[in-house]
């Protein structure tokens, strides 16, 4: 068990309380895809100007070590830090079993399904199904009706690259504007659904195919939070290199490099068709543990625990 540290926290809190309720105009303003932009920018590029003042600051202030890092020396000021690539071939391996399915990002999990006649039906408190995928996508509306989601929350400390949670074939790949929540959970808990209202990217793999994960369809979403910049898909099936946008009918390699967030903090959710997958069971245990408590178990009341996942790591097998 760890206690988190979370970052501008009393900031988050202030504008989530005191700026929402006395003008709401202002609270509007702040989470606008403009504004986040232009906080990223102060708070990243500009020199003296931001919250950190070069790039040794930012580094012993997340925590960051060099070691892992995939030319560290062009590593010379908060952007390039927080949007740095890692040997992840090397410090982040994976299992080869076909079956296994894998964490997109360096981030805190939480778990659970999408039918209400099942336990762990939180996701509600998170985004709405419908708003999340599209009113108007009726086909992966229907896909993943009763299926399993996974909620990854990213924090600035964290390596900003996604990678593929499977291998497969891309069904479908589009995105929505939208604005940019903070990802900070008392933010998450005072705010009705927030990350199907937030910028994001939505690809949809179909892993039944020769090479796949068979797991059925999943749907990988990206979202943007609070000082997000933009979410740039970079598919790169070697390595970084001879990065490539997405389109439909490429296939995809599991664990392989598909975007990058710019700086701030976000989200990536993955949704899988019903009784296709089982999470693993740490993921779930860890979840509804007693001597465990977290915001969101405070907010929603009842016990939700994030388990802390590495990039490429085991979250679960398809059946």
């Amino acid at each position: 068990m760890v206690t988190e540290k979370i970052f501008h926290d009393k900031l988050i809190n202030s504008i989530y309380s005191d700026v929402r309720e006395k003008s709401p105009f202002a609270f509007s303003l702040l989470i606008s895809s403009r504004m986040s932009s232009l906080i990223a920018f102060a708070v990243y590029d500009i020199p003296f100007g931001g919250l950190f003042t070069g790039a040794e600051s930012f580094l012993k202030k997340l925590g960051i070590s060099l070691d892992e890092c995939y030319e560290p020396q062009n590593l010379k000021n908060p952007r390039q830090i927080f949007e740095r690539k890692i040997k992840y071939w090397e410090c982040r391996p994976m299992n080869a079993d076909p079956k296994s399915i894998v964490s997109p990002a360096d981030s805190r999990m939480l778990a659970g399904n999408l039918s209400k006649n099942r336990n762990l039906f939180v996701k509600e408190k998170f985004f709405s199904y419908e708003e999340l995928i599209g009113v108007h996508k009726e086909q992966w509306l229907m896909k993943f009706t009763g299926g399993s989601y996974a909620v990854f929350r990213l924090t600035p400390d964290k390596y900003h690259w996604n990678h593929f949670p499977v291998s497969g074939v891309i069904a479908d790949f589009y995105e929505f504007d939208g604005s940019c929540h903070s990802c900070n959970p008392s933010a998450v808990v005072s705010e009705i659904t927030p990350y199907s209202k937030n910028r994001r990217a939505v690809t949809i793999i179909d892993t039944d195919v020769e090479g796949g994960t068979n797991c059925g369809f999943v749907a990988m979403f990206e979202v943007a939070a609070l000082m997000i910049g933009g979410i740039e898909q970079r598919y790169s099936s070697r390595f970084y290199d001879d990065p490539q946008a997405l389109q439909r009918g490429m296939f995809v390699e599991k664990g392989a490099p598909k975007s990058i967030y710019h700086p701030g903090s976000s989200v990536d959710i993955l949704l899988f068709e019903k009784d296709r997958m089982n999470f693993s069971e740490d993921i779930y245990f860890n979840l509804k543990r007693k001597d465990a408590s977290s915001r969101y178990s405070e907010g929603f009341g009842e016990s939700l625990v994030e388990t802390e996942v590495e990039l490429r790591s085991e979250i679960g097998r398809s059946l």
